[in-house]
């Protein structure tokens, strides 16, 4: 089985796939996180059964600092239903079968300040290239900078921005998976709390491919989309 090793400070960590002797640490470190997350509409809890089937499938990946866990990011293969991201980036109902999610990602507030999310996001993303799968789609809320910025660092690209998980605003991220995307041509910036002018791009067929912040004001870039989907 793969590991991956690296430091945080002096002490060391590996990360690993995660397996089911495990589902009760990554449930208490949920719990930690929700318990200290200030915007609690940033974060949608992952059930104990969602976690069982992403570890089921080989998913899940974790930091263990001394044989204790302290991280992990989990992925998931969602049911094919009307919800399916998949149909909000544009694609068929036969592409979805080889769609995955990036569902959660949680360190243990003992462990941030270190880029762990970011760090296990680009583990993530080289298990996708040698996977099946053809695209990874996952949500962010607008405003939650960290979960933004970690999307865009992966090289994901705004698809759409609409009401999901019972009508919380989301910016739906996709990344085709095994293809480079062109860079596009003109770039228009929009301020993240314009909601209407951002879901007019995308309808007209623009993608947000990054983010910046002027003064105190967040904004998105976005991109003609091109053949990338």
């Amino acid at each position: 089985m793969k590991e991956w090793t690296g430091n945080l400070g002096a002490q060391e960590y590996i990360v690993r796939v995660l397996t089911m002797d495990q589902l009760e640490n990554i449930l208490r470190i949920q719990d930690v996180v929700l318990d200290t997350i200030e915007n609690k509409g940033f974060l949608s809890p992952v059930t104990r059964e969602e976690f069982t089937h992403s570890i089921e499938n080989r998913l899940m990946v974790g930091v263990f600092v001394e044989d204790e866990l302290i991280a992990f990011r989990a992925l998931a293969k969602p049911e094919i239903d009307e919800d399916h991201l998949g149909y909000d980036i544009g694609l068929s109902t036969e592409q979805l079968e080889k769609v995955v999610y990036q569902e959660i990602t949680n360190v243990h507030p003992d462990y941030r300040g270190f880029g762990l999310q970011k760090k296990l996001g680009l583990i993530v993303m080289e298990m996708l290239d040698a996977s099946p799968y053809s695209h990874v789609c996952a949500t962010v809320a607008p405003f939650n900078i960290a979960s933004l910025k970690d999307k865009i660092s992966q090289g994901m690209v705004i698809g759409a921005l609409k009401n999901k998980y019972a009508n919380m605003l989301r910016y739906v991220f996709y990344k085709k998976l095994h293809e480079d995307r062109e860079l596009g041509g003109e770039v228009i910036e929009v301020k993240m709390e314009d909601t209407e002018k951002q879901q007019q791009l995308l309808a007209e067929g623009w993608i947000g491919t990054g983010m910046l912040q002027k003064d105190t004001v967040w904004y998105v870039s976005y991109e003609e989309k091109g053949t990338y989907l």
